[in-house]
């Protein structure tokens, strides 16, 4: 008796080994960097908080700054009058940020599937790169304070920064297929991790010289990235002569459309002479509407739970070297360095927790597991000693069970959830599904945000640690349904595999 195809185990890495062209490395590369380099101008912001805050307070009130007299010329233009102020409105400005984040998010991902993603892509980086750069270096230089000239230069950003993530989901999504999808994407869902190192690295090398050139630096690397990007993105293998990935794998017939995570099958070796009449170039696919994609199965549910799972992870990356001076008495710089360990956690939780996933052919219970394992993390993370080496340890513990369930959602899943069986008719929806994830999660890394400050200010650092328990619990309540269905699902198929021999 033969096994029914869609349980059948699927070779997916050696499937992917054989269709991967220099063309698939260019793309990882490029959308992998791109995005590195939007995240390292947000980590550069989250690095510098501290002497932001000594510059927007009088003299007397820092460490760094010697005070000068008389007192109200050098001090007539501070924003604020006391250290907790200048925090709190450094709080705000990150809620600001993801707000206006998560509203572009929604708009990006509907403009990304009807534009050319490359022109999307290279605008948004450009842009971004000129606000933060007039933001954190030019304000600096001419010792102009405002807040409402700040708050509305961050709002621009958020919308400008939301152009990167569905741009570059998509353009990865309609390179590489199922097969091997949860590896592929949880190692190149660290471009972001990547990119925080890289931006912590970069402020920790020029602050010295003062906090606007840390923003320099990293702006200046994101503009030309962006112009690389314009030039050299080949956003999908139709143009290039290549078959997309539709055309590739209509003939594999999937049982459950439902399934978050498709059953795939072995995908045979380019043809090099792949002839263009095979798919007529003129019929461009539809895009799927808003609401349609609200309504594909898993959307929703993955969309709540990385909303709570963002929080805490975004918490993490605005607020990190910020505790670890402002708990522990670190100089900025070496809370900056030490921050990087999180970030490792993250890319190799993502890596090792998607290759799980593809070998298990499912999502939701290998995130459970690791968000599970992430609340233990926190709870010790809180009750860190004094000592570098141990804090480095818990904290890259800490990432990797945060860190690669959120990366898995972000990449992984939006991508699953945007090329499923129901929007196969209308492949242009990757966009718009991750979109859609990535903005209801900064909606809630947004409200996050103000909320620790609030926390923080008036409760302390521990209710901030519970206050993350009580978000990761929320996650593994939102993908619990999706959870038993799939543990369902793999019992059914180890049963009809005894059966069937």
């Amino acid at each position: 008796m033969a096994m029914p195809r869609s349980l059948r185990r699927q070779p997916g890495n050696r499937a992917l080994a054989s269709i991967c062209t220099h063309h698939h490395i260019a793309v990882f590369l490029l959308t992998f960097f791109s995005y590195s380099l939007l995240h390292a101008s947000r980590k550069t912001f989250s690095n510098v908080k501290v002497s932001i805050s000594s510059q927007w307070t009088p003299t007397f009130l820092n460490n760094t700054a010697m005070e000068l007299q008389p007192y109200e010329l050098w001090n007539s233009s501070h924003l604020f009058s006391t250290a907790e102020e200048a925090t709190l409105f450094l709080g705000t400005l990150d809620t600001i940020f993801l707000f206006s984040y998560a509203v572009g998010l929604f708009v990006s991902g509907i403009v990304g599937d009807r534009l050319n993603l490359r022109w999307v892509l290279s605008f948004g980086m450009c842009s971004s790169a000129l606000v933060v750069f007039l933001f954190g270096t030019v304000t600096e230089w001419l010792h102009f304070y405002n807040k409402w000239f700040y708050c509305c230069l961050w709002v621009l950003n958020g919308l400008l920064q939301s152009t990167g993530w569905p741009c570059v989901v998509a353009v990865m999504g309609n390179w590489f297929g199922k097969a091997g999808r949860g590896f592929v994407f949880g190692l190149w869902s660290a471009c972001a991790s990547v990119g925080n190192i890289l931006g912590a690295f970069l402020a920790s090398c020029v602050l010295k010289y003062g906090y606007e050139y840390a923003f320099l630096v990293t702006t200046s690397v994101q503009f030309a990235g962006g112009g690389v990007v314009f030039f050299g993105l080949i956003t999908s293998p139709k143009e290039v002569g290549l078959p997309e990935l539709d055309a590739e794998e209509k003939n594999v017939v999937e049982e459950d459309a439902n399934r978050p995570l498709m059953s795939s099958e072995d995908v045979d070796d380019y043809d090099r002479n792949y002839s263009i009449q095979a798919s007529d170039s003129s019929i461009q696919p539809k895009a799927i509407g808003f609401f349609q994609a609200c309504c594909l199965p898993g959307v929703i549910l993955y969309s709540l739970a990385y909303a709570c799972l963002k929080l805490v992870n975004y918490s993490f990356f605005f607020w990190l070297p910020f505790y670890l001076s402002n708990n522990f008495g670190w100089k900025e710089a070496e809370a900056d360095q030490l921050s990087i360990w999180y970030d490792v956690g993250g890319i190799i939780g993502g890596t090792i927790q998607g290759l799980i996933s593809d070998m298990l052919q499912k999502r939701a219970p290998v995130l459970a597991i690791s968000l599970l394992l992430a609340v233990g993390a926190l709870f010790g993370y809180s009750r860190s000693p004094d000592s570098k080496p141990i804090n480095a340890v818990i904290m890259a513990v800490t990432g990797f069970f945060i860190g690669g369930p959120s990366n898995m959602i972000s990449s992984a899943i939006s991508a699953d959830l945007g090329r499923q069986e129901l929007v196969r008719g209308s492949s242009e929806a990757l966009a718009t599904v991750t979109g859609i994830v990535d903005g209801t999660g900064s909606i809630g890394a947004a409200v996050g945000q103000y909320l620790v400050s609030l926390i923080q200010e008036n409760l302390g650092w521990m209710w901030v640690f519970y206050f993350f328990i009580l978000m990761i619990s929320s996650t593994i309540l939102f993908i619990s349904p999706l959870v038993v269905r799939e543990i369902r699902l793999l019992l059914q198929e180890r049963r009809l595999r005894r059966l069937t021999g």
